[in-house]
Order: C-alpha cells, then sequence, then structure tokens
C-alpha cells in the first residue's frame, strides 16, 4: 500500500517537513509519479516492530526489582 507524505507524516506523527527530508536524504524510499511522492507503507513495519520490542523491554528492565547490595549490613 503506498502512502502520499501527508499520510506517512500522520502515520509515524510527525511533520510534512520531516517526510520531505527523510525522502531527500534516502532514508525513506519513495517513487516519484510526477506530481506527490509516494511510499511504500511495507518498509515501516520492521522499524515499528523494533520499536515496540524495545519498549517491552525497558518496560521489564524498569519493573525489576533494585537487588540488595551485599555490601550494606543491618546494624540496627
Amino acid at each position: 500500500m503506498y502512502l502520499s507524505i501527508k499520510e506517512t507524516a500522520e502515520y509515524l506523527s510527525c511533520s510534512e517537513d520531516y517526510v520531505k527530508s527523510l525522502i531527500q536524504q534516502k532514508k525513506i524510499r519513495a517513487l516519484f509519479d510526477g506530481d506527490d511522492y509516494l511510499i511504500n507503507k511495507d518498509q515501516f513495519s520492521t522499524h515499528l516492530k523494533q520499536l515496540e520490542t524495545y519498549k517491552e523491554l525497558v518496560e521489564d528492565w524498569k519493573s525489576e526489582p533494585i537487588p540488595e547490595d551485599i555490601d550494606i549490613k543491618d546494624e540496627d
């Protein structure tokens, strides 16, 4: 499925200017049809899956309890 620059910006939650700059930097593959750029939506699926995986890893890391320090002794 192909998206326009506006649709891609909405899909990625960023500005249209940012999407245009990514196209110019060749970080996003796009086709020019004479009027506008067409961007294949499938190229973002792997990236978005990796982001979700990293978010889950960070949440797991945050919820892990802090281990007690073996050097600290309770001398009460």
